[in-house]
């Protein structure tokens, strides 16, 4: 039997263009489409899921339940720099269970992580 698969990951938000900007960015991903309802990011190499970010009246009133883990192509100090540079905010470094992370949100409030990078781990072991 045949499975799904993610079509896109959709965020809702006051200002699509915005965070599309932002995402766009953060991961090297492409604008393909917009109108009134929102905006339409996706990876030019075709190998990460859409992105779409739609419109919505009421604001976030709590933390996410699902959110984006992201590796770094160097180091977590370095994305987080270059995040904020694009518009994102610093929540707070997390130190748990010989790991760390730093939690940041977006320019609409939705919460992700900046893990270390490959390397970084990789000298951790």
């Amino acid at each position: 039997m045949a499975s799904s698969r993610i079509g896109a990951l959709t965020f809702d938000c006051h200002e699509p263009q915005a965070v599309a900007d932002f995402w766009c960015i953060a991961l090297g991903y492409e604008q393909y489409d917009a109108d009134e309802t929102g905006v339409a990011i996706r990876d030019p190499s075709g190998r990460g899921s859409e992105m779409l970010f739609v419109i919505v009246p009421e604001a976030k009133s709590a933390k996410n339940r699902l959110h984006l883990d992201l590796v770094p192509p160097s180091s977590m100090k370095d994305e987080v720099e270059r995040l904020e540079a694009a518009g994102a905010t610093v929540e707070r470094f997390v130190e748990e269970n010989g790991s760390y992370w730093t939690i940041m949100v977006d320019p609409a409030g939705n919460e992700f992580c900046v893990l270390r990078s490959d390397a970084e781990r990789a000298q951790a072991t």
